[in-house]
């Protein structure tokens, strides 16, 4: 593992590290934000998964969110959308390849050889961080759009792994919406049947664990109504007693203006999670 950034920020440091991914098989960038709290004992750490056509460098740049991660002591881990590097298949248009892995196992090639972002998430970079930095074994996850769709996926699939989970603007039904069902077919093959397992609204009619979800969406997202459709997910959850608190905010869009504008709601949302015994 190579640190490439360093760089001081709200009393912690904001560092960006590439390491050979095992899950992916090629260099992976990821960054993290340690708080001050990190110089004197562990901090639980909040998972950042960004959207299409992002790297590991949007978030950290656009969010201003490392001032409330110092504020509650929580550590931020934001990896790239993607694998990288010679050999890594890509595609025309940006919703699929380079930048837009959609945490999934892609089982179909030319995909299936380092398209295993699912894993990535979920195991191996978890394992990496715990492992390398002074963090403790709480974790929560977050991201937007597409990586909202990764935060919920996650968590809904893995009962017991994340204290919290939230969510901006996420893609929440992709087998029903454009973007999700060309990269499912793309990744996982025609059979709709085995694209539920990467569905939020399949998901959480079985969720073992009724964590509480948090999301904030836009209503003045333009693509609210073909792509994300958060109802969608509302109405599921409410079928089986899911807590889900979607809060609809006016006036606001798709862009990075929104998130900036929650991040320090969702990060405290976070932080009661994290700091509970």
């Amino acid at each position: 593992m190579e640190r490439l950034e360093h760089r001081a920020c709200f009393g912690g440091w904001q560092d960006v590290y590439q390491h050979a991914s095992t899950a992916l098989d090629c260099t992976m960038r990821f960054a993290i934000y340690l708080p001050p709290q990190a110089q004197h004992g562990q901090v639980p750490v909040l998972y950042w998964l960004s959207g299409l056509t992002c790297t590991e460098q949007n978030f950290i740049q656009k969010a201003g969110a490392q001032r409330y991660a110092a504020e509650h002591g929580i550590a931020l881990v934001c990896p790239d959308t993607s694998p990288r590097g010679d050999g890594v298949a890509d595609a025309e248009g940006y919703d699929l390849g380079l930048g837009a892995g959609f945490y999934v196992n892609a089982t179909q090639a030319p995909w299936a050889a380092h398209y295993r972002m699912y894993d990535y998430i979920v195991d191996e970079l978890a394992a990496l961080v715990e492992a390398h930095f002074p963090v403790t074994g709480a974790r929560a996850i977050s991201g937007h759009s597409m990586g909202g769709h990764g935060a919920l996926v996650a968590a809904l699939r893995n009962p017991g792994r994340y204290r919290s989970v939230s969510a901006f603007a996420p893609i929440v039904a992709p087998s029903q919406v454009p973007w999700g069902q060309k990269a499912f077919a793309a990744y996982l093959g025609d059979d709709a049947a085995t694209w539920i397992q990467y569905d939020a609204c399949a998901l959480i009619k079985a969720a073992a664990e009724k964590l509480p979800i948090l999301i904030d969406q836009g209503e003045a997202d333009e693509f609210l109504d073909l792509q994300l459709r958060p109802w969608l997910l509302q109405e599921a959850a409410d079928a089986v007693g899911h807590p889900l608190y979607l809060r609809l905010q006016p006036g606001f869009d798709h862009s990075y203006y929104f998130i900036a504008s929650f991040i320090g709601e969702h990060i405290a949302h976070h932080a009661k999670a994290l700091q509970r015994l």
